[in-house]
């Protein structure tokens, strides 16, 4: 994103000196930023994309349980108000949620098994 951002802040320096451009220039320069901001996902190479999706190594084998599938398990397990829920890369699902009055950081295994985080 940093990229994309110094061509459009040259791209205004640019265009300030517009009154000694002709149109023709102006859309030669346009249209030149709008390809390199096109550009940007294919000029950076994938692992780096990816990392920018998650902290996860490229080996991590994340399974395919989905935020739904974990608060329905957490909720069955007894506790209310879960939210804040995030998946870490060893498939261990953590988040907030109300049991008997107090609010508590829980965990749900890859296995199944939900519990208070610190236990």
């Amino acid at each position: 994103m940093l990229p994309q951002f110094i061509v459009l802040i040259r791209l205004s320096l640019i265009l300030r000196k517009a009154h000694m451009m002709t149109f023709k220039h102006r859309f030669i320069v346009l249209a030149a930023g709008a390809v390199l901001i096109a550009a940007a996902p294919v000029i950076l190479p994938a692992a780096a994309q990816t990392q920018m999706h998650n902290n996860c190594a490229p080996d991590d084998k994340l399974d395919s349980s989905t935020m739904p599938q974990a608060k329905k398990k957490m909720e069955a397990a007894g506790y209310t108000q879960v939210k804040d829920l995030r998946k870490g890369c060893d498939n261990y699902w953590h988040g907030t949620a109300m049991k008997d009055g107090s609010e508590v950081f829980i965990v749900l295994s890859p296995a199944g098994q939900v519990m208070q985080e610190g236990d």
